[in-house]
């Protein structure tokens, strides 16, 4: 059965594949019946060339994109009613993937964005089965499986966070972008926050998912278009708020104290200078543990001084955020401010951010700096059809499931929690890579309480097979759901064990501990079992 986004992958060197033959008629879109690239850049990529006179022999071939797969940036919007009485919505982002011609797969984020309610989010994965009706309409079933919380009460319950969201809806398609309406219901199974079936809004835009073979790592690779994921730099970031005067908590105290954010950002460059990205932070000092935010932004800087390393600009940022008591109303945060940026000669980059937060339907606004360290990870070519050499490199997305046996609670308690995760990992070389997380509780009695964490690992070439063995210490933020963490700065450590299941599939199992960065206040074993998908990915 033909399949809109997502559809099935392609070999890029297969001239027979849809995603690169021409078409003899209408150009095939990702997101439509059969999706694929143009013939224009199938035929652009390069099968063979000389690599680089320093580092192989000039004889050896360039990688190059092995598979295109249709893939799609998803959002809804759910209205609610609480158990409280109160009504919020509930809105989402999903990146999907094409599994076959009718399956589709890929992580997600929901929070709240209506009412009194800011601070809940869930993080997970949304699955897809969709049918193609006509030539620009398709029938879709999701199921999002994630985990979260926040604002727990007596008559606010999340239980051990588990959100589950089923969504039947009716998508219209025009060009790459689609939109639609359907019938949900959001449920939390073991707390008492459930909707009933309702209206929900579905807005959307197909792309491509072009990689090379985890088999090309380390080789020279060339590629006409962004690899992988699609962003530039991922980059890590650490700063301080102090709350203006009239900033309250949800109790109506005054909040006088600095709040220490960790967070990261991914960020793709549409020109020179100019940007579009996706930044996430939570409370790591300050007593806001528990405290979130998931922004979108757009910026643009200038050379200064003559040199286009140094650059000098602005930025704006739209999302939500709340939790760690924070009163930021239904969520909705703006930022702007200015931003320095300088470009080192070695690739990474350094930058000071400045500027304002403000929570226009709540009691909370703030002066911000923040320090953020840049890693480079892909660029677009310059010039349309330019094969941009570079290095292929391997990325994994996948789901994690953690369990942690002994978690100390605020209020005394030691409980067994189990976390849902989304991981992801990047190569920088054949021994280091760099992975981050960001998960919540899922089962147990920690309901809101969720992490975010990045770091460095180190890996062993494959041993036994395709067995490879490693270790990664990680750090960042957690908090919420009553779990004890100081301040909300913690760490992760961990020994693992990883099997190839086929060319892009992983299992990894790992052990290790997680505790409170600072002082002895959390500290518990934990284990670790992860499914990811690998892929190779340029960096230029």
């Amino acid at each position: 059965m033909t399949h809109p986004v997502p559809a099935s992958p392609c070999r890029a060197q297969d001239a027979s594949c849809p995603a690169i033959a021409p078409s003899g008629g209408r150009h095939r879109q990702p997101g439509k019946a059969g999706s694929g690239v143009s013939a224009r850049s199938g035929a652009a990529l390069i099968a063979l060339a000389p690599l680089f006179a320093h580092a192989v022999p000039d004889d050896a071939p360039f990688a190059r994109v092995q598979t295109v797969r249709p893939a799609a940036l998803e959002g809804n919007w759910t209205s609610m009613r609480m158990p409280d009485g109160g009504r919020t919505a509930f809105t989402s982002i999903n990146y999907l993937m094409a599994l076959n011609d009718d399956w589709g797969f890929g992580p997600g984020a929901y929070g709240a964005a209506k009412g009194n309610y800011g601070g809940i989010f869930t993080v997970g994965f949304t699955g897809q089965r969709r049918w193609r009706l006509t030539s620009s309409t398709h029938l879709a079933a999701s199921l999002y499986v994630g985990a979260g919380g926040g604002l727990s009460s007596q008559q606010l319950r999340f239980g051990g966070g588990l959100m589950l969201r089923p969504e039947l809806s009716l998508r219209t398609e025009v060009g790459a972008w689609y939109t639609g309406v359907g019938v949900s219901q959001i449920r939390f199974p073991s707390g008492n926050v459930k909707s009933g079936v309702g209206l929900s809004f579905v807005f959307g835009r197909a792309m491509g998912f072009p990689s090379f073979s985890p088999d090309d790592a380390g080789r020279p690779g060339r590629a006409t278009q962004r690899t992988g994921l699609g962003f530039d730099e991922i980059t890590l970031t650490g700063g301080l708020e102090k709350p203006r005067g009239a900033s309250r908590d949800r109790g109506g105290n005054p909040l006088n104290r600095r709040i220490g954010k960790a967070g990261a950002e991914l960020r793709q460059y549409i020109a020179e200078g100019s940007w579009w990205g996706i930044e996430a932070s939570g409370a790591a000092k300050g007593g806001a543990d528990g405290y979130m935010e998931i922004l979108g932004q757009i910026g643009q800087d200038w050379a200064l001084f003559g040199t286009p390393r140094l650059r000098a600009g602005g930025q704006l940022a739209a999302g939500l955020g709340g939790g760690g008591s924070l009163d930021t109303g239904n969520g909705l945060l703006l930022r702007a401010g200015p931003t320095v940026r300088w470009i080192t000669p070695w690739g990474p980059s350094l930058r000071l951010d400045g500027g304002y937060t403000y929570a226009p339907n709540g009691a909370y606004s703030a002066p911000y700096v923040r320090a953020v360290l840049a890693m480079p990870l892909d660029r677009t070519p310059a010039l349309l059809g330019q094969d941009a050499p570079g290095v292929v490199r391997v990325q994994q997305l996948g789901a994690s499931v953690m369990h942690l046996p002994r978690v100390r609670f605020k209020d005394g308690r030691v409980e067994a929690v189990s976390h849902l995760a989304v991981s992801m990992s990047r190569e920088f070389s054949a021994r280091w890579y760099g992975a981050a997380q960001a998960g919540s509780a899922a089962a147990g009695s920690a309901g809101a309480y969720s992490f975010g964490l990045f770091g460095l690992g180190v890996q062993s070439d494959p041993l036994w097979g395709s067995m490879r063995v490693g270790g990664e210490w990680l750090v960042g933020a957690a908090g919420g759901g009553g779990v004890k963490v100081g301040g909300g700065a913690v760490t992760q450590a961990e020994l693992w064990a990883q099997w190839s299941l086929s060319e892009r599939l992983r299992l990894r199992a790992g052990v290790g501990e997680f505790r409170t960065l600072r002082g002895s206040s959390q500290s518990t074993p934990l284990t670790h079992l992860s499914v990811s998908y690998a892929f190779g990915a340029l960096q230029r």
